[in-house]
C-alpha cells in the first residue's frame, strides 16, 4: 500500500474515530445531567421526612397540652362553683388559690397551646409545598429518563454504525499503528497532521532537518517526537516560506552587527600583517648589520697578526 493511500486511510479513520469518541463521551455524560435533579430530589425526600417527624412530635405536645388545658379549665371552674357553698374563711381562701393556680396555670398553658399550634401550622404547609416539589422534580426526571434512554438508543445505532465504518476504513493498515492511532486520537483529537516548514502542525514543535527529510520521502509512517502524531509533509506557500525564511535570517540590526564584527576581524588581521611585514624587514637590517660587524672584526684581526 502507498503511503499516500495510507494517509488517507488515516485521515477518514480520523474521522470516524473522532465522531466515535464524541458519541461515546455524550453517552457517558448522558446520565450525569440527572445526577443534580436526583441530588435535590433525595435532599428534599430527607426534609420531608425530617418535617414529617417534626410534625408528629409537635403534635403530640399539642395534645398533650390541650389535655392540660381542660385539666386547668375543670379545677378553675369547681373552684368557682365551689365558692357558692363555701362556709368558712378558710374554705375560701383554699378555693381562691385553687382558682388562681389554676387560671395561671390555664393562662401559660393557652400561650404554650397557641404557640405549638402555629408551629404545627407551619410544619403543615411547608410539608405540603414540599411535597409538591417532590412531585414537580419526580416527574421531571422521570421525563429526562425517558429522554435520555431514547438519546441513548440513537447514540447506539450511531456507534453501530460508524463501528462498521471504522473496520471497513482500517483494512489494510497495520494493527499495531491503528491502536496507537486511536490513542492519540482519543488524547489530542487529531492523529495526523502536516508538517510545514520544518514545524509540527499539531504540537507546532521545530522538528530535526534530517528527520523532516525523512518524512519528505514518505517511505514509512513517522510519528512525532514531541506529540506522537502521525506526521505527512505539505509544502508550504511562497509567502510563508519567506516568512519563515525572514524569521530565521534574523534582523537588520543583527546584519549590521555581523558586518561590524567582520570589519573589526579585518582591521585587526590587517594590523598583525603590518606588524609582521615590519618584524621581518627589522630582522633583515640586523642581519646585514651582523654580518658587516662579523666582516670588520675578522680584518681588525688580520692587521694585527701581520704587524707581530
Amino acid at each position: 500500500m502507498q503511503m499516500t493511500e495510507v494517509r488517507d486511510k488515516l485521515q477518514a479513520l480520523q474521522n470516524v474515530l473522532s465522531e466515535k469518541y464524541e458519541i461515546e463521551k455524550n453517552l457517558r455524560d448522558a446520565p450525569k445531567q440527572l445526577d443534580a435533579q436526583n441530588e435535590l430530589l433525595a435532599r428534599l425526600q430527607k426534609e420531608f421526612l425530617e418535617k414529617n417527624a417534626s410534625y408528629d412530635e409537635c403534635k403530640e405536645r399539642v395534645l398533650k397540652l390541650e389535655v392540660e388545658l381542660s385539666e386547668a379549665e375543670k379545677s378553675r371552674e369547681e373552684g368557682e362553683k365551689g365558692m357558692d357553698n363555701i362556709a368558712t374563711h378558710r374554705e375560701y381562701e383554699a378555693l381562691d388559690k385553687q382558682i388562681t393556680e389554676a387560671t395561671q396555670k390555664e393562662a401559660e398553658i393557652r400561650k404554650e397551646l397557641d404557640k405549638e399550634k402555629r408551629q404545627l401550622n407551619d410544619l403543615s404547609e411547608s410539608i405540603s409545598s414540599d411535597k409538591s416539589i417532590i412531585d414537580a422534580t419526580s416527574a421531571d426526571i422521570n421525563t429526562a429518563k425517558a429522554s435520555i434512554e431514547k438519546q441513548e438508543k440513537k447514540f447506539n445505532t450511531q456507534l453501530e454504525k460508524l463501528s462498521k465504518k471504522e473496520e471497513e476504513v482500517r483494512q489494510g493498515l497495520d494493527n499495531e499503528t491503528v491502536e496507537k492511532f486511536k490513542t492519540i486520537i482519543q488524547r489530542n483529537s487529531e492523529g495526523i497532521v502536516a508538517v510545514k516548514n520544518g514545524v509540527c502542525e499539531g504540537c507546532h514543535m521545530i522538528l530535526p532537518a534530517q528527520f523532516v527529510n525523512e518524512v519528505r520521502d514518505g517511505d514509512e509512517i513517522l510519528f512525532c517526537p514531541y506529540c506522537s502524531r502521525i506526521l505527512f509533509y505539505q509544502e508550504s506557500d511562497e509567502n510563508e516560506e519567506n516568512y519563515y525564511a525572514m524569521a530565521e535570517a534574523g534582523s537588520l540590526s543583527d546584519f549590521e552587527d555581523y558586518l561590524g564584527d567582520e570589519r573589526v576581524d579585518d582591521d585587526e588581521e590587517s594590523d598583525d600583517e603590518n606588524y609582521e611585514e615590519k618584524s621581518s624587514e627589522y630582522d633583515e637590517d640586523v642581519d646585514e648589520t651582523g654580518e658587516d660587524l662579523d666582516e670588520d672584526e675578522e680584518d681588525s684581526e688580520e692587521e694585527e697578526s701581520e704587524e707581530n
